[in-house]
């Protein structure tokens, strides 16, 4: 279904998602405190008693730890997060004020809440998702290595210490990199498997069923306003023909699908439909250190040259070739950019001129990207380089496929900020960066362009560091993917492109409602 973060793997346990609070009053230096819940809540005057939404992701994921690899979708049932970005802004959410400096990042923390299994939310419990994340491999480790230590001020009030200035973290702390987790769940373990955040919605273990329906109930202690739905059941269909008539039927609400299946439900005066920018990716060039398959950068210029986007495009009309990760209109974005356009002639004379250096690699794909990394492997081989494609069931590949193990790899990458694009991919001690290969060059614009901080002069310098980026080849072969998300009109209102940024299979729970509430 979803063609870069699909989870179908549905023989794991534990829970599902929520949308993180919605806006209250703030900006990038100190937030005000909302005057009342319902600041906080976006649409909505109360819970409909019984009422339940079922949701079909096609899968479930195989982690709910903190810095595990997690669909947004999933993640934003039980979970929230310490801010929100509303329009640009970052707001309050468990985090209600907050002060930056070069060195440090100071929360006040919002009181009175509790996570599901009723350990306090406090200090503490920050202190202990945040090393999480930073200590665990994947994704989301990279931004938070700035993080040197983090300073427990009173319950209510935590410091972190960083390395250097971090402009954009608390634009991280938004996204799905920092869920907020008990700590007492995180230390002993079952958090993998049971996810307990702070929510409207709790887990119910009693009522869900492993590998079939995961079942959110809801957290009678939340702090927030009620929201409209009493009960989120998330079920696992991974074939669309299926999900659809499911969808039609009344079985489920709401489901992501593919462009395939809207023909048949134009046709149906009760299904609806809408998509969202979701999804950006591209390979990776690994074994780039000395010695390694991919070391010159002619040989990474050549498999850049030969990659043709367009092929994937005219397969999936969903996905946009593009030039960058970032669009015009957000910082990183370099209108001096102009990408790899595929050129055959040109991708043999670098490879020949490089001397046909032997590059026999393997790529870890899954089943959501399996035929983008056969296309690209079959377009590298015209050239005469032996790329195969090794298929491995979803938490194999979200482990392994980014590891050092592979030489060449591709994977979506959600980064909102070119900090954080810059930190978890390509900096010498990324954790997206096995070889730790970084030039000098690269480093010292990166550099110029963390001391910069927010100041007038960052966005130019990040541009520079993006298109340093693009002309090492480091990555390349740029697309974007929309998600498509159908609805039953009949069973719930509400449904619109959720306010979060690429994030995959995604609504705005909090807005739903029963058509019939």
């Amino acid at each position: 279904m979803t063609k870069t973060t699909r989870l179908t793997q549905i023989t794991v346990s534990a829970a599902v998602v929520a949308l993180l609070a919605g806006a209250c009053s703030g900006s990038d230096g100190e937030a005000t405190e909302p005057t009342s819940s319902a600041d906080v809540t976006a649409v909505g005057t109360g819970t409909v008693p019984g009422s339940v939404l079922r949701v079909n992701w096609g899968g479930f994921p195989e982690s709910w730890a903190p810095g595990a690899e997690m669909e947004a979708g999933f993640m934003r049932v039980p979970y929230e997060n310490l801010v929100a970005r509303v329009d640009n802004e970052i707001q309050p959410v468990l985090a209600t004020a907050w002060e930056q400096t070069d060195e440090t990042l100071t929360l006040t923390l919002r009181e009175g809440v509790t996570f599901h299994d009723g350990t306090p939310f406090d200090a503490e419990a920050v202190k202990v998702n945040i090393e999480t994340v930073k200590n665990t491999p994947g994704p989301y480790a990279g931004p938070f290595q700035v993080v040197e230590s983090i300073d427990v001020v009173d319950d209510h009030t935590v410091t972190l210490n960083l390395a250097q200035p971090a402009p954009s973290l608390l634009t991280t702390m938004t996204t799905r990199a920092l869920p907020i987790a008990s700590p007492t769940a995180i230390e002993d373990g079952s958090v993998a498997q049971t996810p307990v955040g702070t929510g409207p919605w709790a887990y119910d273990a009693a009522t869900s069923v492993v590998g079939t329906r995961l079942v959110f109930g809801p957290h009678a202690d939340y702090w927030g306003d009620p929201v409209g739905f009493e009960t989120i059941q998330i079920v696992a269909i991974p074939e669309d023909n299926a999900a659809s008539a499911a969808l039609a039927t009344g079985e489920i609400d709401l489901t992501d699908t593919e462009v395939n299946q809207l023909q048949t439900m134009d046709g149906d005066e009760q299904l609806d439909h809408l998509s969202y920018p979701a999804i950006r990716n591209n390979p990776m060039f690994f074994d780039r250190g000395p010695g390694g398959m991919f070391e010159d950068v002619a040989v990474r210029q050549a498999a850049c040259y030969a990659i043709d986007t367009q092929v994937l495009a005219s397969l999936e009309p969903d996905w946009e070739v593009r030039t960058q990760h970032f669009a015009e209109g957000e910082q990183g974005y370099n209108p001096d950019i102009t990408g790899y356009t595929h050129d055959l002639a040109k991708a043999q004379e670098l490879y020949d001129g490089a001397g046909n250096p032997p590059v026999d690699a393997e790529m870890l794909a899954t089943t959501f990207n399996e035929n983008q990394m056969q296309i690209y492997a079959e377009q590298m081989g015209e050239i005469g380089m032996d790329v195969t494609v090794q298929s491995a069931p979803p938490p194999q590949y979200f482990s392994e496929w980014n590891s050092g193990r592979y030489p060449l790899g591709l994977g979506g990458n959600d980064e909102l900020t070119p900090y954080d694009w810059y930190n978890a991919w390509f900096a010498a001690d990324a954790p997206g960066n096995p070889s730790g290969a970084e030039s000098d060059e690269l480093k010292a614009a990166a550099d110029a362009a963390i001391a910069a901080g927010s100041s007038e002069e960052a966005d130019a310098l990040w541009a520079e560091v993006t298109k340093i980026i693009a002309d090492e080849a480091l990555t390349c072969a740029h697309v974007a993917g929309e998600e498509l998300i159908a609805w039953n009109t009949e069973t719930v209102t509400g449904v619109a492109a959720p306010t979060e940024h690429w994030e995959t299979n995604l609504v705005n729970y909090r807005d739903l409602r029963p058509a019939n509430g």
